[in-house]
């Protein structure tokens, strides 16, 4: 059984690394920012620290339970366009990796922070930008465009 030191080592890496990545989608303009990534973060840490051993499926309701926040988190526009599907994967990964740090691997979640934090912020760091996808775009054609003049869809009629 850890220490209540050692769970309160593991809720406070958790809120802090949850904090850096909702400090991240903050900056990018997200319905979701630091305050809310830090209270998952602290909460799914704190609960995971203490439950996951003699209760994991209350960890698995608690990942469930996020899955309504961060569909909360997907507005439909006016013009039907979906928005914050990236913030919700990102509240999805945070649960993740504070569920890690709740367990005490502790490296290990920071390592992951790294990964998320990589992947949010991949098309605004210079050196990387050559692997951000909608960089090559506009010279593939869309799934849902008719197909080419000359060329046979792969599709059967009416499919």
């Amino acid at each position: 059984m850890p220490s209540d030191w050692e769970l309160i080592a593991r809720v406070l890496v958790g809120f802090g690394l949850a904090y850096a990545i909702g400090f991240e989608r903050e900056l990018r303009g997200s319905p979701a920012g630091n305050r809310t990534f830090a209270l998952i973060g602290a909460s799914i840490a704190g609960m995971t620290a203490v439950l996951w051993r003699e209760a994991p499926q209350a960890v698995a309701g608690a990942i469930t339970g996020i899955g309504f926040i961060g569909a909360g988190v997907v507005l439909h526009g006016e013009n039907q366009f979906v928005r914050g599907v990236t913030t919700a994967a990102a509240i999805f990964a945070t649960v993740a990796m504070t569920i890690v740090a709740g367990t005490g691997h502790l490296l290990l979640a920071t390592l992951m922070t790294g990964g998320i934090l990589l992947s949010l912020e991949l098309r605004n760091i210079p050196v990387l930008r050559f692997i951000d996808a909608r960089r090559y775009q506009q010279r593939f054609r869309n799934d849902e465009d008719p197909p080419l003049p000359g060329r046979r869809s792969a599709r059967p009629p009416g499919a």
